[in-house]
C-alpha cells in the first residue's frame, strides 16, 4: 500500500518513513505541497498523510487537489498548531483524521489502521490457520477464547506464511518480498515479527513457526 507523505521537516520526513516502511507500507516522500501534488498524479497512492505548513503549496491546496481527483482518498492532517478553526477547515476539507505535532508514531500507525478499515481499504475473507482464524481485513488473530489485534505487517506476514505453510521459505525471499529489500537491519525487525507470531499461536500445537538455521522458516500446520 502506498502512503504519500508530504512534510517539509526533513528529519521528521525520514523518520515516519522508516516507521511506516517497516509497518509495511511503501512511502512516497514530498517535502512540499507542490512536490506532493506532482507525486500524486504520477504515481499509484492508496493514502495521504499531509502537513499542513508546507512552502509552495500548503496542505490546505494540496488536499483540495487531491480531493477534486478523488473525493474517496483517505487524507489524514498533521499539524503543530491545535486550533478549532484548523479542525473545522480540515474537517470541510475532508479529512479523516487530525494529527498534532508531537505526537507517537504507533499513534499514527493506529489511526491509519483504524481509517483503512473503517474505509474498506484492507480487504480479505477469513482464513482457518490450525484452530484460528485469521481476519486479514480487520487485522486480528482469535482462537483459545482471545483475540490478537495485529500490526498491518503482522497481517501480511502472517498472510505471506500461510499462502506457503509447509515449505522452507528463505530469509532474502521473505524481505525482499515483504520488506523491499534483503538488508540486515530490516533482517533483526523481521526476527521481532517472527517472535511476536510465535507467541500469538503458541497455544495451537498443530501449528508451527520454525526456523531451518542458515536458510529460512516454515509455518507448519497439521
Amino acid at each position: 500500500m502506498n502512503i504519500l507523505l508530504a512534510e517539509d521537516d526533513t528529519d521528521l520526513r525520514s523518520i515516519l518513513s522508516q516507521y511506516l516502511e517497516i509497518n509495511g507500507f511503501t512511502v512516497l516522500q514530498a517535502e512540499n505541497g507542490k512536490v506532493g501534488l506532482e507525486t500524486f498524479r504520477s504515481e499509484h497512492v492508496d493514502f495521504c498523510i499531509l502537513d499542513i505548513m508546507m512552502p509552495v503549496m500548503d496542505g490546505w491546496e494540496l488536499a483540495r487537489q487531491i480531493r477534486k481527483a478523488d473525493k474517496d482518498m483517505p487524507v489524514v492532517f498533521l499539524t503543530a498548531r491545535n486550533q478549532k478553526e484548523d479542525r473545522i477547515k480540515g474537517l470541510k476539507l475532508g479529512a479523516d483524521d487530525y494529527i498534532t505535532k508531537p505526537f507517537e508514531v504507533e499513534e499514527l500507525i493506529l489511526r491509519i489502521q483504524n481509517i483503512l478499515r473503517r474505509s474498506g481499504h484492507v480487504g480479505a475473507r477469513p482464513v482457518p490457520v490450525g484452530n484460528f482464524e485469521f481476519r486479514f481485513d480487520e487485522l486480528t488473530l482469535a482462537g483459545f477464547d482471545h483475540q490478537h489485534q495485529m500490526t498491518l505487517k503482522e497481517a501480511e506476514f502472517l498472510k505471506y506464511l500461510v499462502e506457503n505453510s509447509n515449505q522452507v521459505i528463505k530469509r532474502e525471499q521473505i524481505l525482499e518480498d515483504l520488506w523491499g529489500e534483503n538488508d540486515y537491519f530490516l533482517g533483526r525487525s523481521m526476527d521481532v515479527f517472527v517472535t511476536r507470531l510465535r507467541k500469538y499461536l503458541k497455544p495451537d500445537e498443530s501449528i508451527s513457526l520454525d526456523t531451518i538455521r542458515g536458510v529460512g522458516f516454515i509455518l507448519r500446520v497439521n
